[in-house]
């Protein structure tokens, strides 16, 4: 047997998860090439700050402030900087060296991922992606490959270890939104700017992504409805949990008769369903596919060693390609399905409402939904002085028409207040 040549990998980024990739390759190099078939080099660590404190200890030799250097005297590129720029201008400069690259970085993806697959395909590269969704869990490669000749319906995904904690712990110890946040910060769960996740705008980027993957098209950032957990309340929470239900912070990709939908908004899922056990900073991501049926993906969704894990597989995946020889895989992504308008989604709604408590107003609010042709499944009620709550569950209906409803009782005589809205998904 040939021996093959000793593959070089070229580092971009030394935090706490590209520090734990440096020394997995550093103190695994036989067991590694044992896998892949070839040796694997550390070649070098490309950083802004060299003599900055790492999580990892380190040759001092690996690190360099010149990572184009760098890039065009190794064979694979793995790029854990995060955000837009330089990343993508990098990516992009390693791919058309003739490199491969392997990024955790789902911002990137979502908002150029387009181009970056364009660039890999016309040099018969390889641009893999594993750890950028759901840190360790394997499903990236599940969606890309495994069910490739499946039709994907639906994705429920918990892909934020963050506001999961955060929404846990309003669960399970019954603490507000500002309270729990502040834990997942002391922990290191939260960042010291959190918005990104709160807001929901690092679950979209996965979503994208899982979108792109799973019904073999590109779904653009801009086109994924954002709802973060900011107006969460410890009130909201412990009704659900009366209610039987759990809060969870979804994304939620699906194809509709409309194109295909990705949204990210704070649901409840009954509690009998198997994301509603996702505990802590897990993640899960639930996929319901034609011929395999219901999937669950489960494991931790952040943490260096954790995400490393998932950025290691995918060197040994590159440099097994580079053994067998030929050109990268393609993305799939010929579908010509545009994307569905946030309104034609089908949903239910849970919502809360404060109302008069006398004769006439139950056929009243009856009355707001049937003008908006939503149909009620279930109507709580509970009584208090003058006034009386109302919690009602409907059936699956539009969006548009749901929101209508909303936007209806808020303005009826005999509503006070609508106290609560939100959306229940995983029945």
């Amino acid at each position: 047997m040939i021996e093959y040549r000793t593959l070089r990998v070229a580092l971009l980024g030394a935090g706490s998860v590209g520090s734990q990739v440096a020394a997995q390759l550093l103190g695994r190099a036989d067991e590694l090439a044992s896998r892949a078939g070839a040796g694997i080099e550390l070649a070098g660590i490309a950083v802004r700050d060299v003599d900055a404190p790492r999580d990892a200890d380190l040759p001092r030799e690996l690190f360099t402030a010149d990572p184009e250097e760098l890039i065009l005297s190794s064979d694979i590129v793995v790029e854990l900087i995060g955000g837009i720029e330089p990343a993508r201008t990098l990516i992009l400069k390693a791919l058309g060296s003739g490199a491969d690259v392997v990024t955790a970085n789902k911002a990137l993806l979502a908002a150029h991922g387009p181009e970056l697959f364009a660039a890999a395909e016309q040099v018969g590269a390889q641009l893999h992606y594993e750890a950028a969704v759901a840190g360790a869990i394997p499903i990236i490669r599940p969606l890309r490959e495994s069910l490739a000749g499946d039709r994907v319906q639906r994705i429920l995904g918990i892909v934020n270890g963050t506001t999961n904690y955060i929404l846990d712990e309003m669960h399970t110890k019954g603490l507000g939104l500002e309270e729990a946040l502040a834990v997942a910060t002391d922990l290191g769960y939260a960042e010291a700017d959190p918005t990104a996740d709160i807001e929901g705008h690092d679950a979209a980027a996965k979503a994208a992504i899982l979108a792109g993957l799973a019904f073999h098209t590109t779904v653009p950032l801009e086109s994924v409805h954002c709802e973060g957990i900011t107006g969460v309340t410890a009130a909201q929470i412990e009704s659900a949990k009366q209610a039987g239900y759990v809060v969870k912070l979804l994304a939620i990709c699906e194809q509709l008769e409309s194109g295909v939908s990705a949204r990210v908004h704070p649901a409840l899922v009954p509690a009998t369903h198997p994301l509603a056990s996702v505990h802590g900073a897990n993640n899960a991501v639930f996929v319901q596919a034609e011929a395999a049926g219901d999937l669950m993906f489960y494991g931790a969704g952040a943490g260096g060693i954790q995400t490393a894990s998932a950025v290691l597989g995918d060197i040994v995946s590159v440099a097994r390609r580079h053994v067998a020889g030929g050109p990268g895989v393609a993305e799939s992504t010929a579908s010509a399905v545009g994307i569905a308008p946030f309104g034609s989604i089908q949903t239910r709604y849970q919502i809360s409402l404060e109302v008069d408590d006398r004769p006439g107003v139950l056929a009243a609010v009856a009355g707001v939904f049937s003008e908006q042709g939503v149909s009620v499944e279930t109507v709580l009620q509970s009584s208090a002085a003058s006034a009386a709550t109302l919690v009602i569950v409907t059936h699956l209906a539009p969006e548009s028409a749901l929101a209508g409803t909303v936007e209806a009782l808020r303005s009826n005589d005999v509503v006070r207040d609508v106290a609560s809205v939100l959306r229940v998904e995983g029945l």
